[in-house]
């Protein structure tokens, strides 16, 4: 029998990986695809008068089966991918892309939605019941319910083709990145690089039965080099194989890809009435429209740029006289910047990282959580896990009542993609008068253990290791009645508040002394040191924003520029990206052919989120300063009104309701020293 369209008898009904093989997949999409068209047929040929309970909840809890194949198969295939998943995936995304459709574009489901929602003023709805109606019934208008025959017809053919080109796109950058490798043999190339960097480098070299040392694209080995490594050569062919993995007119070429990409949503987003991609998607965010988007990030830009070209000139005059180099490329500046921070704060990674051991980080975000949410975490060894490297937690609150399942996968392999992210097994609802807790999975690239080393951890992991668990919170505390508005089913503007502002603790002192000891010693981290995180916090912080800027201008120039004129992916980017470029642009490169976040993911016309969310979290935490950061009575506030509350009300009522008003702009830019255009 297939274990996936079974019922998971299973502690805490997991996931039994151990019984699911790669076959089983096709057949439990396309049964799961059945069983949701009957549910959904149901609710069409229902002879009662559309109501809220038969069509919009029973419309919400449709596709339970479904949901639950389609989490499980699309984690593993950015966390345990193969040839054959990759294939199987080509195979059902067509699939998934055609039922959407069939629902989005179903005239009979949409006319019972439709009578529900001219009722909306005479039903006595709670707000979460008002959301949910107006969330389906927007859905639909925005997905073609209100097209004519030919029209559906053709939105159908778009999204089928956006799925496909969407897959191809994301494979040929794993696929890219897998590919290439830097075999050093001469020890002399070592020169600058830290021993658990040589250590890491030559496991890896081993692993693949090679003499050496060897550094892939994967982040824990990419950063490190591009940091420490003395060879300048050396670490500009490095930068260069990153920055053209997939744009090298060979056949993981990604140009046509993101050619074809734009130009269908494009397409669909006139199809459907408007002006471009960025339109439709910015319609249902809190930012509302692109000119409001464009605003923002001139803004920004605006009040960034004098600062981060004095520290461009600070740092340029540094390798001049540190190296006579005359002009700083883009593969100096991780050196650079690192040499000078030493320099001015007396600080670097290989300081800090013997006081960040992986276990205990994690050890300190659980305690975070539970001095200010009340949570519990502890291993378990009873459910199964999709790889070894996977750690598994119980979570409980504060009267030990199950409250979620977590995976932790923190370390990089071959089918796993890069970057770092949360995602679900099982979501959480309220049905027939059971709260369904949700699994929860965090799943990072951090830096490996060796044989003689633990993972330690660079700060950047840390605060990356906070900023997802920040995400897994939004997750692990839902409490909403309906799937469709749990969790992070925020918008995308929104989303990112929970895991930024976590990242806060990472500088404070009563955080890190939770979990900031010496892995050898038992040390708990030096006041001196954290004083100079503190102290380096805003280092090169103009900067880091004109990076963040950099993608979110280009993300909105791709979905708000007519594909027709855009000739050349990379005179488009070199153009878009202009005010912002900082460094000489390298030759041979290309940033958006590898620009997963919008090109695979989901952030397309949403790439300005992360600094739209930072506004929001930097605010948020002045507040949370004000009143202590374990400060009780604010964590339940935030758990009450952003982490539990899910997408069952507009994002600004429930941060006003958190905060008692709405957040003030300057907090970021105050946070960062940069009102004032101060340096670093």
């Amino acid at each position: 029998m297939n274990p996936l369209l079974a019922e998971f008898k299973t502690p805490y009904n997991t996931t039994p990986f151990s019984k699911i093989k790669n076959e089983h997949f096709k057949l439990a999409f396309e049964k799961a695809i059945e069983l949701a068209k009957k549910e959904i047929d149901e609710i069409v040929n229902n002879k009662e008068e559309a109501s809220f309970k038969n069509t919009i909840i029973a419309l919400d809890f449709s596709g339970e089966l479904l949901s639950r194949v389609s989490s499980i198969f699309f984690n593993l295939n950015s966390a345990e991918t193969s040839d054959e998943i990759q294939a199987i995936a080509k195979e059902v995304s067509p699939l998934l892309s055609e039922f959407s459709n069939d629902i989005g574009l179903n005239e009979y489901l949409f006319k019972r939605i439709k009578s529900v929602y001219s009722k909306i003023n005479e039903l006595q709805l709670t707000s979460e019941q008002t959301t949910l109606l107006e969330k389906s019934y927007k859905g639909f208008v925005r997905n073609g319910a209100n097209l004519n025959d030919v029209d559906k017809e053709t939105l159908r053919t778009i999204d089928k083709e956006l799925s496909e080109t969407s897959l191809n796109f994301g494979e040929n950058v794993l696929a890219a990145t897998n590919k290439y490798e830097m075999l050093l043999t001469d020890k002399n190339d070592l020169s600058g690089l830290p021993d658990g960097v040589i250590e890491a480098a030559a496991i890896t070299a081993k692993e693949k039965n090679k003499e050496g040392w060897l550094f892939t694209l994967d982040f824990p080995s990419y950063m490190p080099f591009m940091t420490y490594a003395d060879n300048r050569e050396l670490r500009k062919e490095l930068a260069i194989a990153s920055g053209s993995r997939t744009f090298k007119g060979d056949n993981l070429d990604n140009q046509e890809n993101v050619l074809k990409i734009v130009q269908l949503r494009y397409q669909r987003a006139n199809l459907l009435g408007y002006k471009n991609h960025a339109d439709f998607v910015l319609e249902e965010q809190m930012a509302t429209s692109p000119q409001k988007v464009n605003d923002f990030l001139k803004n920004l830009l605006e009040k960034s740029k004098p600062a981060a070209l004095k520290e461009t000139d600070k740092l340029s005059a540094f390798a001049k006289e540190l190296d006579d180099i005359h002009t700083l490329q883009i593969y100096d500046t991780g050196y650079y910047t690192e040499k000078l921070k030493h320099k001015l704060f007396d600080l670097d990674d290989e300081k800090l990282k013997p006081y960040f051991k992986l276990e205990n980080v994690i050890k300190g975000v659980f305690t975070i959580s539970n001095k200010l949410y009340g949570l519990n975490f502890e291993e378990i060894f009873d459910i199964d896990k999709y790889h070894k490297d996977v750690i598994t937690y119980k979570v409980t609150d504060e009267n030990n009542k199950f409250t979620a399942i977590f995976y932790a996968d923190f370390h990089p392999r071959p089918g796993k993609r890069s970057g770092a992210w949360m995602t679900s097994f099982n979501d959480q609802y309220i049905k027939d008068g059971v709260n369904n807790r949700p699994h929860i999975v965090n799943v990072c690239n951090f830096t490996k253990p060796t044989e003689t080393k633990p993972s330690l951890l660079t700060f950047n992991e840390v605060t990356t290791l906070f900023h997802e668990f920040g995400h897994a919170l939004h997750g692990i505390l839902a409490n909403t009645t309906y799937p469709g508005l749990s969790g992070t089913n925020v918008y995308r503007d929104f989303v990112e508040l929970p895991s930024q502002i976590l990242e806060n603790w990472c500088y404070e002192k009563e955080a890190l002394e939770l979990f900031a000891f010496h892995y050898e010693t038992g040390e708990i981290i030096p006041l001196e040191l954290i004083e100079k995180i503190k102290a380096s916090a805003n280092y090169m912080e103009a900067t880091r924003m004109m990076r963040q800027l950099s993608f979110g201008i280009a993300d909105m120039a791709w979905h708000s520029t007519n594909p027709d004129v855009i000739l050349s992916v990379e005179s488009f980017e070199k153009t878009t990206m202009e005010a912002t470029q900082l460094y000489p642009h390298m030759d041979g490169t290309c940033f958006s052919t590898a620009f997963s976040h919008i090109f695979q993911g989901g952030y397309s016309a949403g790439y300005y989120s992360y600094k739209w969310a930072e506004v929001l979290e930097a605010d948020a935490f002045e507040y949370f300063a004000e009143k202590g950061i374990f400060d009780k009575k604010t964590g339940d506030k935030f758990k009450e009104f952003i982490l539990s509350k899910g997408g069952s009300e507009h994002p600004m009522e429930l941060y006003i309701k958190f905060r008692g008003q709405e957040p003030d702009n300057d907090a970021l830019l105050r946070r960062a020293g940069l009102l004032n255009n101060d340096e670093f």
